[in-house]
């Protein structure tokens, strides 16, 4: 099985500004710290609009509540289309908590921050059921 790439370099036009790789934490703070690193992995179908806010969205998520502490890689699943199997995606975008474990899994553009922050567990169900 192929490892995922980032993101395609036609893609990467599209997403203007990704930072994909790192937070911003610096590895030397890091290295000091034990802190939870989340892996997250975002499932797109080429330069969709509901792609790119799909990842403007998870970006701006990140930067505000994981404090740098994550790595998001992108899978495009037009150039690879086999990588969906082993998540069992069924739709797109998806995003895929790999890490911290259990893995969970968001539908959807992201743009209802809530409910993601629910999803991810960064925010507790009841205080979201409450507000509906």
């Amino acid at each position: 099985m192929k490892k995922p790439r980032s993101i395609s370099t036609k893609a990467r036009k599209h997403f203007t500004g990704a930072r994909l790789a790192e937070g911003t934490r610096s590895k030397q703070r890091r290295a000091k710290q034990k802190v939870m690193e989340w892996e997250l992995r975002l499932y797109v179908a080429g330069n969709t609009p509901n792609s790119i806010a799909a990842f403007s969205n998870l970006q701006d998520i990140c930067e505000e509540h994981m404090g740098g502490r994550y790595r998001i890689e992108i899978v495009d699943l037009f150039e690879n289309p086999q990588l969906a199997r082993g998540d069992q995606i069924v739709a797109v975008p998806t995003l895929v908590r790999r890490l911290p474990t259990p893995i969970k899994k968001i539908i959807g553009d992201l743009s209802n921050t809530e409910r993601v922050l629910v999803g991810l567990d960064l925010k507790p169900a009841r205080s979201y059921a409450a507000k509906r």
